[in-house]
């Protein structure tokens, strides 16, 4: 299980100070699937341009500044001078599972292979960085004019063979964690104090080199993924409304 509460993810973000075609220095706007995601503004100053079918809007990030936003927000990091963060990402590992799709134009989504390739960074990383950001750029500045549904199955198209990659994680890491505490909740109601008895501190190391993210140079924390069940239960029925049984505190334990 991932040693930060609730299984969530945490980088360092320093936002990239790049202009793109419309004047703004900033990030890669992109959207996620099914992870929430949060900054904490830590200095500087800019906004998180975001783009939904309830219209554009452009909200300020000034230090002690906390904003939260849901999956299928369309969201990009403007900087207007040092702006740093700290990102809080729901369900740890999916979003480096795939769980991200940049706004490149129509015709980059509809192929994959064009996809994969736009997305990639190959050779140097800073220039292929900003290509890559430009191009979503393009895709998100027409976005604006219309085209959201398109877009969203285009999304669906290009991450729908991954979704029994990412039930497993998140029933493995979210999951799991949230059914722990339910365990423990039972056992306290019952008199069982044997969890106190466990407690463990963990620490993890600050990355020393950033890398080349979608919104800026970013301090990943690294988190084990989980580990595999030699025997896991497949995933619901594509369109089932199933979810999975809560484990027994044994199953919880492993």
């Amino acid at each position: 299980m991932s040693p930060l509460p609730g299984a969530v993810g945490i980088s360092a973000l320093t936002v990239y100070d790049w202009e793109a075609a419309d004047g703004l220095r900033g990030g890669t706007p992109h959207m996620h699937l099914v992870c929430s995601e949060a900054y904490v503004v830590i200095a500087g100053e800019g906004s998180v341009q975001t783009l939904t079918t309830s219209g554009f809007a452009d909200t300020p990030l000034r230090p002690g500044d906390v904003v939260r936003f849901t999956p299928g927000t369309i969201h990009r990091l403007v900087d207007a001078g040092g702006l740093r963060l700290v990102v809080l990402m729901q369900n740890s590992g999916l979003p480096e599972a795939g769980d991200a799709v940049l706004t490149f134009p129509p015709a980059v989504l509809a192929d994959p292979e064009a996809y994969r390739a736009a997305a990639t960074l190959t050779g140097d990383h800073a220039a292929a960085a900003r290509r890559r950001r430009d191009l979503a750029v393009e895709g998100f500045l027409a976005l604006r004019d219309g085209g959201l549904p398109e877009f969203h199955a285009a999304v669906h198209r290009l991450k729908r063979d991954l979704l029994d990659v990412w039930w497993l994680r998140w029933r493995d890491g979210p999951l799991a964690a949230t059914l722990a505490t339910g365990s423990q909740l039972a056992a306290l109601r019952a008199g069982d104090l044997s969890h106190l008895d466990h407690g463990e501190v963990a620490r993890l190391e600050r990355p020393e080199e950033p890398g080349f993210g979608m919104c800026g140079l970013l301090h990943p924390y690294a988190v084990p993924a989980p580990v595999p069940d030699p025997d896991p239960p497949a995933p619901p029925p594509r369109g089932s409304s199933d979810t999975p049984q809560p484990p027994t505190p044994k199953e919880i334990s492993r």
